[in-house]
């Protein structure tokens, strides 16, 4: 999908797109067809890429800053105005699970636990029962959460001041591992390896970095981090944030997407870069895959890297 910039140079741009920057990107994790898109203007969107159609459209009061499906039928919703929304695919029905103090940034969903869980600029990551809106605990974290990521029981909480937290989500009041990030700047985003064993950040330097859980040596000595979305124009060296990673879910590569407008897909294991694309019209805000990894979704949106213009 694209925003309202104009046609991408690869796939197909679907209707009805979103009137202000998109935030996330999200598919089912049963059908590989619907896909949430996240939107500064307010709206939660589900659409029907296979049939280019707009199925059901949520609002909140203020930007929706991400989203994520537990099942096919239900999925989440947060934003600027503090809350945790709960909607339902069938029948588009919304109900308030939660709030934050502050704006809630982040949100996933374990499979294992079947729980919710929340990242917000309050400090906090709320954990949340969804089927009775209950919650489970909210837990102090160090600094404003920016990105979080949960593959089995292993949470990865990225925030600001260069902290990573890495978590068991069964026991949620001690931190299994905190990590200073490997980049010398703000983390923009984080995601989890499908296969458990590591994960991949990106940040506003134009680099992206490989690290695995396992705290033994020989795994430690396999992390690494590389340049990425960098452009020399007249001998100057333009850096632009990695604002999106998402992993295929059966290959175990990843693409990045930056604010120079450029898709890239790597190979992690081997650390080559398999494909480039052409450029998008403005800077790629945030990328998912299918759940059969057939479909990669693209938002192409200002990312006021720039602060605030047409």
């Amino acid at each position: 999908m694209a925003g309202a910039t104009g046609t991408a140079p690869l796939g197909f741009e679907l209707a009805n797109s979103p009137t202000d920057g998109i935030s996330a990107l999200a598919f089912s994790p049963d059908d590989p067809e619907l896909l949430l898109a996240a939107s500064w203007d307010k709206k939660v969107r589900l659409y029907d890429v296979n049939a280019d159609l707009l199925r059901s459209e949520w609002t909140h009061k203020a930007a929706v800053l991400d989203v994520c499906f537990s099942t096919a039928s239900q999925c989440f919703s947060v934003g600027l105005d503090r809350k945790l929304k709960s909607m339902d695919v069938n029948t588009s029905a919304e109900r308030i699970v939660g709030s934050h103090e502050d704006a809630i940034r982040c949100v996933v969903y374990g499979q294992q636990t079947g729980q919710v869980m929340t990242g917000s600029w309050d400090k906090h990551v709320g954990v949340w029962d969804p089927r009775t809106n209950a919650s489970l605990g909210k837990y102090t974290q160090p600094e404003k959460v920016f990105s979080m990521d949960v593959v089995d029981y292993t949470l990865v909480v990225a925030m600001a001041g260069r902290t990573i937290h890495v978590y068991d989500v069964r026991n949620m009041k001690e931190t299994l591992q905190p990590r200073e990030s490997a980049m010398k700047f703000m983390t923009r985003t984080v995601r989890c390896m499908p296969n458990g064993k590591g994960f991949v950040t990106g940040s506003i330097e134009g680099r992206v970095a490989v690290e695995y859980f396992d705290p033994a040596k020989e795994s430690q000595a396999k992390k690494y981090a590389f340049k990425c979305h960098r452009q020399t124009m007249d001998d100057i060296e333009q850096i632009y944030a990695v604002n999106a990673v998402a992993f295929h879910p059966k290959f175990g590569t990843f693409a990045t997407g930056g604010s120079d407008g450029v898709l890239n897909l790597w190979d992690g294991n081997n650390r080559k870069r398999l494909r480039s694309y052409p450029q998008y019209p403005t800077g790629i805000s945030a990328l998912a895959f299918n759940c059969d990894g057939s479909l990669l979704a693209v938002a192409s949106s200002y990312t006021f890297d720039e602060g605030e213009k047409e």
